[in-house]
């Protein structure tokens, strides 16, 4: 009966520092260079480029959609940082890190 206990406890044991070491990696953050994207930007056929984009964790999870007209300020940063687009393209969008 004393092994039975022996066994049990370090069980027990073993399962709680399997789950305290999966707590501390979720916890651990992801650079935001490891994401490959964090969306896609599409080119309507009047210039205009939609980002549909989400944001990165740890935070709570937000999407959004953004639209860019030619003569937006911000219109040719995007362009630049999707590394170019044409009307009717699809891309994916790599993370601002």
């Amino acid at each position: 009966m004393c092994r039975r206990r022996l066994v049990a406890v370090l069980f027990l044991a073993a399962s709680f520092a399997t789950a305290a070491i999966a707590a501390d990696k979720k916890d651990e953050l992801v650079p935001c260079e490891a994401y490959e994207s964090i969306g896609v930007a599409h080119m309507d056929q009047d210039g205009v480029i939609v980002l549909r984009i989400r944001s990165l964790p740890p935070g709570p999870i937000a999407e959004g959609e953004f639209r860019y007209a030619p003569g937006d300020p911000e219109y040719d940063n995007i362009k630049q940082h999707l590394g170019g687009i044409a009307p009717g393209e699809s891309k994916s969008v790599r993370p601002w890190c």
